[in-house]
């Protein structure tokens, strides 16, 4: 069990380095977002062969929502503060509890409303209270509505995957969440690739960057969730990753000097508070 512990949490801590890895490097957001996931489905095609599954219409349908999480959460990165985007992604969590009743049938509970109500008033405070452009987020503005949208597109990923698993199981065939990973992350590539070309130039250390952030960010990181997730109960598996967005604006801040207003840092407390809270119910 501390094995699986160590795993999942070593899944954030590389989760976490997305936002301040992402201001390092010297390409267009497009470029970064789908060179990264290119890099990011081979990994995870070679090093989880569980997941090498060809996509039927399901899990194309659960892999646009995740493509889209991850071109939205790189562009939103380029331009508001990195804790910006992870904390406005983890609203997600709102989403799930607003649209899981009508579109996985899962029954609403009184406890609902004020996590609810949390999440809502944590994601209207980093609108009421937008940093100032800074060189490493200079539209604060878009960038926040940028990962807004990730959350909700977000959300939509987590009840896809939940509906993938659950028509498995029901079914007893393979589980297909591994290949609608792997699809998102081509998908990602294919739209952002229009926007990508031609390359111009570029530093070693701009490529070995997006490299790592294919290899390592997503696609290591992964492995060990996987790896993990299996020993864990939701509650710890939930709480551990949590770690990510909390990780995420320290790196960003030590590395970029980046930090949010006193209004955001409230809405990313509230909306930390509503996911803790959510995760305490399982």
């Amino acid at each position: 069990m501390n094995a699986a512990r160590i795993q999942v949490a070593i899944a954030a801590l590389l989760f976490s380095t997305g936002g301040a890895a992402i201001k390092l490097v010297e390409l267009s957001s497009w470029q970064i977002a789908g060179f990264r996931s290119l890099v990011a489905a081979v990994v995870l095609w070679i090093a989880l062969p569980q997941w090498r599954m060809f996509p039927d219409r399901r899990v194309i349908m659960v892999s646009f929502a995740y493509g889209a999480t991850l071109i939205l959460y790189a562009i939103a990165n380029t331009q508001t503060t990195a804790a910006a985007a992870i904390f406005l992604q983890s609203s997600a969590s709102l989403y799930v509890l607003l649209a899981a009743p009508r579109l996985l049938a899962e029954p609403r509970q009184p406890s609902d409303l004020p996590i609810v109500l949390a999440l809502l008033a944590g994601v209207v405070l980093f609108f009421i209270g937008t940093d100032i452009p800074l060189a490493t987020a200079p539209n604060p503005s878009l960038g926040n509505w940028l990962g807004a949208a990730s959350g909700v597109t977000w959300a939509a990923t987590l009840m896809g995957l939940r509906w993938l698993g659950r028509m498995s199981v029901a079914s007893a065939a393979p589980d297909p969440t591994g290949a609608a990973v792997i699809t998102g992350n081509l998908l990602a590539f294919v739209v952002c690739a229009p926007f990508a070309f031609p390359l111009g130039s570029a530093e070693a250390s701009d490529w070995l960057m997006v490299g790592y952030l294919g290899a390592f960010q997503i696609g290591l990181a992964y492995v060990f969730m996987v790896r993990g997730v299996k020993r864990l109960r939701a509650l710890e598996f939930s709480l551990i990753l949590l770690m990510e967005p909390v990780m995420s604006a320290i790196l960003t801040w030590i590395v970029h000097g980046e930090a949010l207003s006193a209004l955001a840092l409230a809405g990313g407390a509230l909306i930390l508070a509503g996911v803790a809270s959510q995760a305490f119910r399982r």
